[in-house]
């Protein structure tokens, strides 16, 4: 099945934005990985905003852009949040917390360390009665997250919003998982019409999957190994080039995710 992609949301050092990042993608303009501000998640309530994670409004920010770009209603959309790790600043805060001899642990903080807190909070800000998903599958958290969004939309033939997610990891659970830079992306796709600003098709293929998906920048290629969000730069190059491509993301060592790109006005 054809599928659209209505709207993306960009997050990371020295891409704030999808309109700044598709530049740098598209090597229009030089990659230079300044610090990132403070995410915008407007849409959430002022009492959920303050007790938010970084993660959560990490994840917001991206869904927001992505959202406002398609021009749908967030109320009307079902979601998918992928992360590999979720809340690991949350976790390293109650490890820390626990390591005391009181071992109290705020309430605010346990309810934040749950994986679908992102999703959980979009909900609320979005007063949404549709499905949402939260999966995690290591490294390959993105491509799977794609894979399930593109199934909802094929098979319930609605428009389906896409937020994958990491953030860095803090010392010393960083010696286990070594993600050193945030990243967030969003990507609301839906079923094609001739209006479709982007259209792609999917399908998944055995095959080895090493070594797919490098890119030829080789700054930008580290931040791809070092963050599994980022797995997604390949797919985002692809569009912010424009043209018609071919997209191969690597899942779960012994697949592939094949992407057939159709020419994007995004």
């Amino acid at each position: 099945m054809e599928m659209a992609i209505r709207g993306l949301g960009l997050l990371a050092p020295g891409l704030n934005g999808w309109d700044a990042g598709r530049a740098v993608l598209a090597g229009l303009s030089p990659f230079q990985p300044d610090a990132v501000p403070e995410p915008d998640a407007a849409i959430l309530p002022p009492n959920e905003r303050r007790r938010s994670s970084d993660c959560v409004r990490w994840a917001v920010h991206v869904a927001q852009e992505a959202m406002a770009q398609s021009g749908l209603d967030p109320g009307d959309v079902p979601t998918v949040f992928a992360s590999s790790g979720g809340e690991m600043g949350v976790f390293d805060k109650l490890c820390r917390t626990l390591a005391h001899p009181e071992r109290t642990v705020s309430p605010t903080l346990f309810h934040q360390s749950v994986h679908n807190a992102a999703a959980g909070y979009w909900g609320i800000a979005t007063a949404s009665q549709q499905s949402s998903t939260a999966l995690s599958c290591y490294d390959d958290s993105f491509a799977a997250g794609l894979l399930e969004a593109v199934t909802l939309v094929c098979v319930e033939r609605c428009p389906v919003l896409l937020v994958a997610y990491d953030l860095a990891v803090p010392v010393p659970l960083s010696q286990a998982r070594p993600i050193t830079t945030g990243f967030a992306v969003a990507l609301v796709m839906a079923p094609s019409t001739d209006e479709s600003p982007a259209v792609m098709q999917v399908r998944l293929e055995e095959g080895d999957a090493v070594g797919t998906g490098g890119l030829a920048d080789p700054v930008l290629e580290r931040i791809r190994q070092s963050n599994p969000a980022a797995r997604s730069f390949p797919l985002l190059s692809a569009i912010a080039t424009g043209g018609e491509r071919i997209v191969r993301l690597g899942l779960l060592e012994s697949q592939q995710l094949v992407i057939e790109l159709g020419p994007c006005r995004l």
